[in-house]
């Protein structure tokens, strides 16, 4: 009786023993809980790790060959995407330092055309490794220069012809015969043109950063000083005749000459505008301004004021010198005008109905 007792006492404990171990267990999970839940909620949301993106910049090989031998001048590596033929020609000229950029001609194939500056790599590109042809295109000079050295050598040769230097005329001739009012009208109307044109070069004209041979520069100012001795020794000679119908013909003509000159003078600053240059250029239209309406009825009426400029000048001094530089320059400029009008008919089709290149209605 007394173990049965025990027994049973002995496994009461035990149970008390279980039971409170139990809770204690249970109490410390709790708080154990608690802890974890406080510390989670004071970390703040979790943030997925980042995501490491690779780049997919592909670069490009350039093999450049001499255009006539067809050997190897020199690898470019490293070209990226959104380089251009510009950055080629400049890693190019590190490379071999005698070829400045602009010196430079660069072709898919031989007797191509030249890649223009602006191409991009990846539109000529059918691999990585792209292969271009070099031909060294000889000493060049900006656009500026040239257009600059053209007008600046009529304008001063005009003038020392005007002023009847000793060496060009007979000095006791020059003083006895009294000069004609339209030698003084021309010498203003060829220095008006010719100033004009200088500045327009300089704040209108929007001359792109190209280059030409140093042997076009030569060919013009030849043609355009040379014809300027020409006709300015005519003109400004003791023994020059005034026109046949006197101060009637010189009067109209020399209007005419001026409206020709504020003319071609709008439309460069109409053809300057942002909207007409580049390569998303759009055709020009007319403003306001008279003189810009001249677009309703050709494509190019810069030359068009041009010609009349000249053939203006032609009758008010009536030389024959005049006369057959006016046709000369008449010649080259429609042959600019109908070029021009046919890249104007594929990007502007519906702006070019029933318009002339240059004279309205014939040409």
């Amino acid at each position: 009786m007394f173990k049965r007792h025990k027994s049973l006492a002995s496994a009461r404990k035990k149970e008390l023993f279980s039971k409170g171990a139990s809770r204690f267990i249970l109490k410390n999970d709790l708080r154990n809980f608690q802890c974890v839940s406080q510390l989670v909620l004071s970390a703040g949301p979790l943030k997925p790790a980042p995501v490491v993106k690779h780049s997919k910049t592909i670069h490009f090989e350039i093999e450049i060959l001499d255009a006539q031998t067809r050997k190897q001048i020199c690898i470019v590596d490293k070209v990226t995407q959104k380089s251009t033929i510009h950055d080629v020609k400049q890693k190019f000229h590190k490379a071999c330092p005698q070829w400045y950029p602009s010196r430079i001609g660069l072709q898919l194939e031989c007797g191509g055309p030249f890649l223009k500056d602006y191409i991009s790599i990846q539109s000529v590109a059918a691999s990585s490794i792209v292969t271009l042809y070099f031909t060294d295109l000889g000493q060049q000079v900006s656009w500026t220069t040239v257009f600059l050295a053209e007008y600046t050598g009529p304008l001063l040769i005009y003038l020392l012809f005007y002023l009847r230097m000793p060496y060009i005329y007979d000095v006791k001739e020059s003083s006895r015969i009294l000069r004609h009012p339209v030698v003084h009208l021309a010498c203003f109307c060829h220095c008006i043109h010719y100033i004009r044109y200088l500045l327009e070069t300089l704040f209108v004209h929007k001359v792109s950063g190209g280059h030409t041979p140093l042997k076009n520069l030569i060919k013009s100012c030849a043609f355009y000083w040379g014809f300027t001795s020409w006709i300015a020794y005519y003109i400004n000679h003791p023994r020059y005749t005034p026109p046949s119908f006197g101060n009637r013909q010189v009067t109209i003509s020399a209007v005419s000459f001026l409206i020709s000159e504020a003319g071609n003078h709008f439309i460069n600053v109409v053809l300057a505008h942002p909207n007409h240059t580049g390569h998303n250029a759009r055709f020009p239209s007319p403003t306001y301004n008279p003189f810009t309406w001249l677009f309703f009825l050709v494509s190019c009426p810069n030359y068009t004021y041009e010609i009349g400029s000249w053939v203006s000048f032609t009758v008010m001094t009536q030389t024959l010198p005049v006369g057959i530089f006016t046709l000369l320059i008449s010649i080259q400029m429609s042959l600019w005008a109908q070029k021009k009008h046919k890249t104007y008919l594929k990007k502007f089709n519906s702006y070019m109905h029933r318009k002339s290149a240059m004279i309205p209605f014939i040409l």
